[in-house]
């Protein structure tokens, strides 16, 4: 199984803090090493879809109540990655009554923790600076 890593930034007035979540959702559920069985019964040795389907939704829940939790007291949410998970944090964000500190949603390429820091870092002191004026 491929855990995917995903990390979760907070840059406060006071710093940066940076918490690694591991996602135990697989990326592209399949056969066990990726080789074809040559065997005819082999269809019974591989999980229903349903079955997988089930397993997946249940990890992703687990993972977003993860995020959730660590994010749950901040005053603004910025919300961006490479990726459709963006769209699923925001939709969660709403089911949770915390879609009122969404400042913003930004698809961007993949950053290092550094990047995401400093994007972060940046983006609230340009809205500070704004807010000043």
């Amino acid at each position: 199984m491929s855990a995917q890593e995903r990390d979760n930034t907070a840059v406060t007035d006071k710093g940066e803090e940076i918490r690694l979540i591991i996602s135990k959702v697989e990326k592209q559920p399949g056969r066990s090493g990726g080789i074809r069985s040559t065997t005819t019964y082999e269809s019974q040795l591989v999980p229903a879809d349903d079955s997988r389907e089930r397993r997946s939704t249940g990890l992703l829940n687990i993972y977003y109540d993860a995020v959730i939790a660590c994010i749950r007291d901040a005053e603004s949410i910025l919300i961006f990655g490479p990726g459709e998970a963006k769209g699923e944090l925001k939709k969660r964000l709403v089911r949770n009554k915390l879609h009122g500190r969404i400042v913003g949603i930004e698809t961007i390429d993949r950053m290092t923790d550094h990047q995401i820091a400093a994007k972060a870092r940046r983006y609230f002191q340009e809205n500070r600076d704004k807010k000043g004026t």
